[in-house]
């Protein structure tokens, strides 16, 4: 199951490029920001878990927005499932084996422009120890100055990827319960004082 994110998510990494701009680190706003996934159940349902409430940073070059890097880390055991019993399963040896108390992280490698407001963010995500390269198809959703309440220049991301679970050693039932896990991640930033 994926944490992902991705996640931090993750996330695109500004598109829009004023002259002379210099690289700005934005931190994640914790209370939005979410990386959920889903997954086929035996062919019956489609269950969705989540991450929230992890800290990242993206150091943002809106001259240059291929220069920028975004990085997240959180614990395994702060995934929500919703259902208590599925938590424990999935944080046992068939799945994360998290009592080793393991962080998901991602840092980015290289960013690809590929428009206005979208970017490919290249970076090696790490779950139980094993570390992948993934690639997130991000969205600028919206920047502002000055946000509502915080004062500071803010901005929204969006950005999927699918991951194997197997890849990361976590292809128990795999292929009754699918091997492939979509992943959405959404993101707030706010300028760093």
């Amino acid at each position: 199951m994926l944490k992902s994110h991705f996640l931090g998510a993750a996330v695109a990494v500004a598109t829009t490029a004023p002259l002379f701009a210099e690289t700005e680190k934005y931190a994640l706003d914790a209370s939005h920001s979410q990386i959920v996934f889903t997954y086929d159940h035996f062919g019956f349902s489609t269950t969705t878990s989540m991450f929230s409430g992890f800290d990242g940073e993206i150091m943002w070059d809106k001259e240059d927005p291929a220069a920028s890097s975004v990085t997240v880390s959180f614990p395994e055991a702060s995934l929500i499932t919703g259902w208590d019993e599925r938590t424990q399963h999935f944080m046992s040896g068939d799945f994360f084996g998290a009592d080793a108390g393991e962080d998901v992280s991602f840092a980015s490698t290289g960013i690809e422009v590929t428009g206005e407001d979208t970017a490919l963010i290249t970076g090696d995500l790490t779950i139980n120890g094993v570390t992948k390269e993934v690639v997130l198809d991000a969205k600028l959703n919206g920047q502002t100055d000055s946000h509502p309440m915080a004062g500071v220049p803010w901005a929204g991301f969006s950005a999927t990827t699918t991951l194997v679970r197997s890849d990361f050693n976590l292809g128990a039932f795999a292929p009754m319960v699918s091997d492939e896990v979509a992943v959405e991640i959404s993101i707030e930033a706010g300028k760093a004082e």
